[in-house]
Parts: C-alpha cells; structure tokens; sequence
C-alpha cells in the first residue's frame, strides 16, 4: 500500500519523474491540468464580456464618457487579438509551462491593478495587460488538451475546452449584472485572483513542458518583422471594427488612415510569414489537414457566437426593459446546455462520429434559432417566449464547437498543433468583432431605412392615420384638458411608435440574415477532408 502510495505521488507531483517520450497525460495528472486549463479559458471568455453590463457605473465611478469606456472592452479585445496566434511561438521560446504559468500570473496581476484603478486611463492600460495574459491562456489552454489527450480521445478535449469558449461570453454579462447590482464594480475583475492564484500553482506543479522542441527551434532567430507587422495590422484592424461604427466609419480620418494601415500590415505580415524561415506564425500549416477549412468555419463560428451575443441584450433591454441581470439569467439555461452537450458530443466523436457530417447539422440548428428568433420579436415577447430558442442556440453551439475543433486540429502533430490553434483562436476572435461591428452598423443604417419607410406610409392623407391621430388625441384630452398639449402628445406618441416598429423591423432583418449567412456555409464543409486523428506513435515520433 505504502509503494502504492509513493508511485501515486511521484507520479502526481514530479513531473520530472514522468516518461519524456510522449506529451500524452493519464490519470489524476491529466484531470487536474483539465481542470486548470479549462478554468483558465473559462475565465479568459468570461472577462471578455463582464464589462459589457458595468458600463454606467464605470462611467459615473470614474468620470469618463461612453466613448472612453468603449476603450476598456476594445483595449481587451485588441491585446487579445494580437497576442492569441503569437502563442505557439511564445510557448516554444519560454517554455509551454513557463508561458502559460506567466500568462496566469500576467492575467491575474492585471485584474487586480484594473479593480484599484482610480482613472479611465489607468483602467484602459491594466485591461490591455489584462488581454495580453488572457489571449495566451486561450490558445495556449486548447493546445495543452489537445497534446494531453490520445488521438481517440480529442473530441472530449475538445469538449471540455469549448465548454469555456461557447459558455464563457454568455456568462460574462450574468455574473457581470449580478456583481454590478449587488457590489462594487470593482468585483467584477478581483473575482479573476482567487482562481488565478491557484491555477498559476497548478501550472507550475503539473504542467510540463513539450519535449517537440529542439534547441534549434528554441534558439531560432526572433521574426521581429512579423512581430511588427501582426502588432500593427491586426492592431489596426481590431481598432476600426472596435471604433468604425461610433465614429461614422470613413467619414473619420484616423478610421480612414488605420483601415489602410491594417490592409498592407495583414498583406505584408501574410506574404512575410509564407517566406521567412523561422515565422512567427507559421501559416503553412494552413496547407496541411482540415487547418484551412477549419480556419474559415472558426471566422464563422465567432462571427455567429458573439454577434448573437450583441444582439439579443441590445434588444431585450433597451427595448423590452429587461435588467443586465435579469437579461443574463434568461442566457443561463442556453450557456448550460451547451456545456452538457459538449462532452456528448466529445463521446459521440471518439465512438466514430465524423465531424464533416455532424458540422452541418450543428449549423442548421443555429440558422433554425436565429430564423425562431426573427419570428417571436415583438413589442411585446416576454422573458418566457425566449426560452427555448435559446435553449436551441446552446444545442446548435454544442454540436459546433467539438467537431469543428476535430476538424481543424485533426492530422496534425507537433507545433502545428499549437500554430493551428493559435490561429483559429485568433480568426474566431476577428470573427466576433467582425460580427459585432457588421450588426451594429447593420442595425444603424436599417432602423433608418424601415423609418423612413413606414413615415411615407403614415402620412396626414392616409385614413388610418388620421383615425389613430385623432383617438390618441381625445385620449391624452380626457387626461390633460389641454388640446395643443394633447395634440403634441399624439404626434410625439406615434412617431415613438413608428420608431419602435422600425427598430423590431431592423431586429428581425438581423436574425434573418444571419440564418441564411449559416445555411449558405454548409456548402464549404463539404470540402472538408476525411482526415484520420493523428495515430499515437506518430505524435510520439514527432516529439524526438
């Protein structure tokens, strides 16, 4: 019993101790690293839409206008972006332990500085710090799981990562009201050290690094060019899809100038990292298995997570007057099937399930959500008439997410691996902020196009009109006994209403073309190879 005993703890708590041969993980050690990374992720996503709810005490705290705060969820967002595929490479230079275990720490110390932030600008830099801790955790988390796991068994890594990047956006805005409602504001970003601090322990206790990476590879010349050129274009692009729409797009000279700056810095960072010799993103990988397919599905699938995200609490309440809090909680049973439907999925993948053929379904399912969608939106759908297209948008995102990271990740070993994951992570965040940005806009220019439309309709010759001006006004005279106060009421009421109508008008057009945008992407996963998962031994021989 005492041998036992003794290999159980070597075993757990000396990495060292462990056969070097393989990157593969069993027993308590792989739960525990599971647990650690997926916490990570989860937290990660969480904070990237925490704040969306705590803008006006953020604002009425620290004195600073809603453009200002806008730079506290874009300054995220943008380190986020620019850090994520730089991943790979990082983890290869540190050390995947010592990078992923910095990340945490990076993480965590910013979260920190970010609730003691007494100025806007302090809030917006330590948000930024912030971001470049968690875009690390994100790639780096799905690359640990995949390298952990056996071949036969990445459709359940892959589940248990997803359960942080699918749940964690739609947490985020929950846990964000909660605190908001019943905290400080600060609380929002002190919840992040608690978890931090034990899972910077559990890094540097259990993870280990990759033994793939030779000391070539390790001293290989820096791609400061790529650097430059990641840093400023997709610096630049994340920038105008953060700030375009607030700033009237390419009516403003800085949105004009930082979209031309973002087109030649990702051109040149592309043609750069195909030619150079030791890339900072290595985008050959894009020629190799499902990695170009799966790079494309990933745009889309954030495009569809978080712009669906965007949309509904915008709706529900500006429109529908519901709390932060009470928005979030009628996210929750979504968020929680998605969870319970990964790891289904996951099982359903490593008894022979094919993603190609599962990928398909799961997109039908989230155009059928956002089609449910654009048929309930009234003035008057209640929190309840809710329910179940949501519940249906958690099943869609659950069938989604597993397979398609199968997909992409299938065939490949080694640092493409972590190259392939940094980048989709990265496309999938791009995908987001393009969706973002793409429905804001969409609903701008449209809530204008159904106004105008419905005002040439009621106009002061069109019967109805003048029957329904006339009962709102001797309505608003039996209460105010004034008839110019009472005919002022009756206009401004209708072209509240008309305002209104065109609004739901614009909210149904957004759902419905993003159902169709996910029915004609069918098509492309048919393209998809029948790639098999990398077979033990040559994941093993890619390690020497």
């Amino acid at each position: 019993m005492q041998a036992i005993f003794k290999s159980t703890h070597f075993q757990i708590f000396n990495p060292e101790t462990m056969d070097q041969s393989s990157t593969l993980e069993y027993g308590w050690r792989r739960t525990i690293i599971t647990i650690t990374v997926v916490a990570c992720s989860l937290l990660e996503l969480i904070d990237t839409t925490i704040v969306n709810v705590a803008t006006t005490h953020l604002m009425g705290n620290l004195g600073a206008t809603l453009s200002e705060i806008s730079w506290v969820i874009a300054a995220y967002s943008i380190a986020n972006v620019i850090v994520v595929p730089m991943a790979a490479w990082l983890s290869i230079k540190l050390g995947r332990r010592n990078y992923f275990g910095g990340s945490v720490i990076l993480f965590t110390l910013a979260s920190l500085m970010c609730g003691f932030s007494d100025n806007i600008n302090m809030l917006i830099f330590f948000r930024f710090l912030q971001g470049m801790g968690g875009g690390a955790l994100l790639a780096t988390s799905q690359t640990i799981l995949t390298e952990i796991y056996p071949p036969e068994e990445r459709g359940k890594a892959s589940a248990l990562y997803g359960i942080g990047v699918i749940v964690g956006p739609t947490l985020g805005p929950t846990l964000g009201g909660y605190i908001v409602e019943n905290w400080h504001w600060s609380m929002i970003f002190f919840v992040n050290i608690p978890v931090g601090i034990i899972a910077a322990f559990l890094t540097f206790t259990f993870i280990r690094d990759v033994n793939y990476v030779t000391p070539e590879m390790k001293n290989s010349k820096v791609d400061w060019t790529g650097i430059i050129l990641l840093i400023v274009g997709v610096g630049a692009l994340q920038l105008v899809l953060e700030k375009g729409d607030s700033e009237n797009w390419f009516e403003t000279g800085y949105i004009v100038v930082s979209t031309v700056v973002a087109i030649f810095g990702l051109l040149g960072f592309i043609v750069w990292e195909f030619i150079t010799d030791h890339p900072i993103v290595d985008l050959r990988v894009l020629r190799k298995g499902n990695a170009a397919i799966g790079t494309v599905l990933s745009f889309i699938l954030g495009f569809g997570l978080f712009s669906s995200t965007f949309i509904y609490p915008i709706f529900v309440q500006r429109f529908l007057g519901f709390t932060a809090l009470q928005t979030g909680l009628s996210m929750l049973p979504g968020a929680l099937v998605s969870g319970f439907m990964m790891p289904v999925v996951g099982v359903m993948l490593s008894k022979g399930a094919k993603p190609k053929w599962l990928l398909p379904f799961a997109f039908g399912i989230f155009a059928l959500f956002t089609l449910l969608m654009s048929n309930i939106i009234t003035s008057q759908t209640g929190e309840h008439n809710f329910f179940w297209p949501l519940i249906l948008r958690g099943v869609g995102l659950g069938f989604l997410f597993v397979p398609l990271t199968t997909l992409s990740l299938g065939g490949l070993s080694g640092k493409d691996i972590g190259s392939a994951a940094g980048l989709t992570a990265m496309i999938r965040q791009l995908g987001g902020s393009f969706g973002v940005a793409i429905c804001s806009s969409f609903i701008t220019h449209m809530t204008f196009v159904h106004r105008a439309d419905l005002i040439t309709k009621a106009t002061m010759y069109d019967k109805s009109t003048q029957d329904y001006l006339a009962g709102l006004t001797a309505s608003m005279m039996a209460k105010v006994g004034d008839i110019v106060k009472a005919t002022n009421m009756a206009y401004a009421t209708l072209e509240y209403n008309i305002t209104s109508q065109a609004t739901i008008l614009t909210y149904i057009d957004t759902f419905q073309y993003l159902g169709i945008f996910f029915l004609m992407v069918i098509p492309l996963i048919l393209f998809a190879k029948d790639t098999a998962p990398v077979k033990k031994e040559d994941l093993e021989a890619a390690s020497h």
